[in-house]
């Protein structure tokens, strides 16, 4: 579990200050494809729907490409329609809807093209798409093109291709030998990106019969490319087995052997606003089996992008690692993982600084300097018989021993954690108040944190959930969005008065775009439906409750955004959001108390949980929930977002890397990125009966902490920048 606190990009939005949403950043920088075959993206002069195999390479050197080693090959689907497919002898699969386009998708890796063709056989494949007959098109034939590469440049020793972007510069390829050949339709494509995927975005596609030749060179003219820049780049050759332009009014379905060789290219001269380093990353030695992280501290602009390399080649999810962010973590290291390290930080346009490379050796772990606490325990003031999580996380691979009152702690009774780097007081009590710090330990030495001071109060006006929501893309079907919440408490009674707010038309003028224009809300429990809205219409209570609550306004009371005021007894309820026209777009679902000012005592019944699964997409389209803590006193919290976790219930398309970030305003407080296992997340999970998670080396992940009042917001996104069905939950720990 990675907690730290670095600020690494801009804040994220908290439901109650609307005005930031459009400043939302996303950490990871992906690769031009991100899986997907540039002809299924929309190659070529109209719209596709793919079925593809692929190969995936990447160029580090003058010599020839090595195979990805993390996603050497993939399957992958596109359509711009609804649409699902049939491999030979299997059942069908549904394409998703890509956030924030009108793509539809499916993507699914591969170590081995045996065990990828295990899956998806050649032969003939079913294509059910909407508004038009099924029909057939064949995928056999393993008419993989040859591996493109870069021919000659210059490349330095961590596997760029360097280029002077103050001169015209010629990149040569390789020939697609059987391009024109081989198949129905071969198509070949360039493409060069910036960081953020748009300041710059240089494309070149030739596609038979139209371009009858293939291109082998591409010039980029002087001034193209920014001086001190760093670029992604896919060079891709594709052939098509099999198409059909009439089976589907307006669109070609193909099938497609996709070999794709990525590569990046970095440009020579001095950056402009480029992050500073303030801490390089340091060599490791450390034995198979055992974590091990790399950091990289920096100062600067906020919108920084940070990307970690494995032997010259962007890391995404080696063995349950993710590669962005200041801290890279190795989760349960072998001998695979010994190699250099570097990391590269770019501000959107490009403008990039590279750490210095380091190596991990396997081996007894041998550690030159002492721990460094990272993130130390903060002091907290709780209700009596509440939990308490203290976090303390070092670098140097430590071990963690923690004190109370300078003593050292054993698990057993109130306390778990005492080794680790969290810490959980059960049913805090008088007796619980007191100092508490954490020793962290290697070869080299040890080192405490600050001293946490512990206050347990009586109070009535107990830290508690008072406002959640959830901001996401609204698809259709199974992909509306559906948000979860829970109404109860230990030893409460009666009934909650709860806001419940579908907005859409309202955040346009918070600067969202791609706003739904038409939300319905429906509330359920279970499959009983208790009250649905089209349009609030201006009602008054409505407009006083949310001014009592300190929801932001909204400006029109015409607006088609939605709302319903209800009073609620203990129990799980679902606030489903949905075009009602059947159309798709940005909404945000909240869920407000309003019990009234001076009315709050423990045994009323409050919010305890909300969960929402959505389509997880890039930039402005990843997962949002946010959520506040009313009250005196600090409440703990469990955060997951689930991904790999929601196979096994049958949910397709999961999101494979889910990384959490939790912020307070704009401090980032935390991220994870593999939960690896932990006890007290498991236990905090059991304890307020979420469902577990069957495997420690997943990819989902986890934050358990002690909040003081304030807003709060948890973001999920793809670790790869990929995309992905997510849960997202927040649990009161009582």
């Amino acid at each position: 579990m990675a907690f730290r606190t670095l600020k690494t990009f801009n804040p994220l939005p908290t439901m109650k200050n609307m005005g930031v949403f459009n400043n939302v950043m996303v950490l990871a920088i992906g690769l031009v494809t991100s899986g997907q075959s540039l002809l299924a993206a929309g190659g070529g002069n109209s719209s596709y729907i793919t079925i593809a195999k692929q190969e995936q390479f990447d160029q580090i050197s003058a010599n020839a490409p090595v195979a990805d080693p993390t996603s050497p090959f993939v399957f992958n689907s596109g359509s711009p329609v609804a649409m699902s497919f049939t491999p030979p002898g299997g059942t069908s699969t549904a394409l998703t809807l890509a956030q924030g386009s009108n793509k539809y998708k499916y993507d699914e890796s591969f170590a081995t093209l045996a065990a990828m063709n295990a899956a998806y056989p050649d032969g003939n494949y079913t294509f059910a798409v909407s508004g038009a007959s099924s029909f057939t098109l064949s995928l056999s034939g393993d008419l993989y093109p040859n591996i493109p590469q870069v021919m000659g440049g210059t490349w330095n020793s961590s596997g760029q291709l360097v280029v002077d972007s103050t001169q015209n510069n010629t990149l040569n390829f390789n020939t697609f030998t059987t391009y024109g050949t081989a198949g129905a339709i071969s198509h070949m494509q360039l493409s060069i990106s910036s960081a953020d995927q748009s300041t710059v975005s240089i494309s070149q596609a030739y596609l038979t019969p139209t371009n009858p030749s293939v291109f082998t060179s591409y010039s980029i003219p002087a001034g193209t490319l920014t001086p001190g820049s760093i670029y992604f780049c896919s060079l891709e050759f594709d052939t098509v087995p099999a198409d059909n332009a009439t089976a589907v009014s307006g669109d070609t379905a193909v099938t497609i052997y996709t070999t794709n060789t990525n590569f990046v290219l970095v440009t020579s001269g001095t950056p402009s606003g480029a992050p500073t380093i303030t801490q390089q990353p340091s060599n490791q030695t450390a034995p198979i089996g055992s974590n091990v992280s790399f950091t990289v501290e920096f100062s600067g602009n906020n919108n920084v992008l940070v990307q970690w390399f494995k032997n010259g080649i962007p890391i995404n999810l080696a063995n349950g690692g993710n590669g962005n962010g200041p801290t890279l973590m190795l989760s349960n290291i072998q001998n695979s993982d010994a190699a250099s390290y570097y990391a590269i930080l770019s501000n959107g346009n490009g403008s990039y600084v590279q750490s210095n490379t380091v190596t991990l050796a396997i081996g007894a772990s041998t550690s030159s300097s002492p721990p460094s606490f990272t993130v130390e325990p903060a002091s907290q003031t709780v209700a009596t018989g509440s939990t308490v999580a203290f976090n303390a996380f070092a670098s140097g691979s430590p071990s963690y021993q923690w004190q109370f009152n300078g003593a050292p702690l054993s698990n057993g009774g109130d306390i778990s954690g005492a080794t680790g780097p969290t810490l959980v007081i059960s049913g805090a009590s008088a007796s619980s108040e007191g100092g508490y710090a954490c020793v962290a330990s290697n070869s080299a030495g040890s080192v405490q944190s600050n001293v946490a001071s512990l206050q347990v109060s009586s109070t009535t006006n107990i830290g508690r959930l008072i406002n959640i929501s959830c901001r996401a893309q609204v698809g259709t079907g199974g992909n509306i969005l559906i948000a979860g919440f829970a109404v109860g408490g230990a030893g409460t009674a009666g009934s909650e008065s709860l806001l419940i707010r579908g907005s859409g038309p309202a955040l346009v003028p918070f600067g969202v775009t791609g706003t739904l224009p038409d939300p319905q809300l429906e509330l359920y429990s279970g499959t009983t439906l208790l009250g649905t809205n089209d349009g609030w219409g201006g009602n008054s209570q409505i407009a006083s409750t949310a001014a009592t609550v300190g929801a932001f306004g909204w400006g029109s009371t015409t607006s088609h955004d939605a709302a319903l005021l209800e009073n609620l007894s203990a129990g799980p309820y679902t606030a489903q959001i949905a075009g009602q026209a059947g159309d798709t777009g940005v909404a945000l679902a909240e869920v407000y108390d309003a019990t009234p000012a001076g009315s709050y005592s423990p045994t009323t019944p409050r919010l305890v949980n909300i969960s929402a699964r959505v389509q997880v997409g890039t930039g402005g389209n990843i997962l949002i929930a946010g959520f506040v803590i009313g009250g005196s006193t600090s409440r703990t919290v469990l955060i997951r977002a689930s991904g790999p976790a929601l196979v096994p219930f049958g949910v397709a398309g999961t999101l494979p890397d889910p990384v959490l970030s939790l912020y307070s305003g704009t401090t980032l407080l935390g991220s994870n990125s593999g939960w690896g296992g932990n006890s007290e997340i498991s236990a905090a999970a059991a304890q307020v009966g979420a469902f577990g998670w069957s495997s420690p080396t997943s990819n989902d992940s986890a934050i358990l902490a002690t909040l003081p009042p304030g807003s709060y917001t948890a973001q999920v996104a793809g670790g790869s920048n990929d995309t992905g069905v997510a849960l997202v939950e927040v649990y009161e720990v009582p």
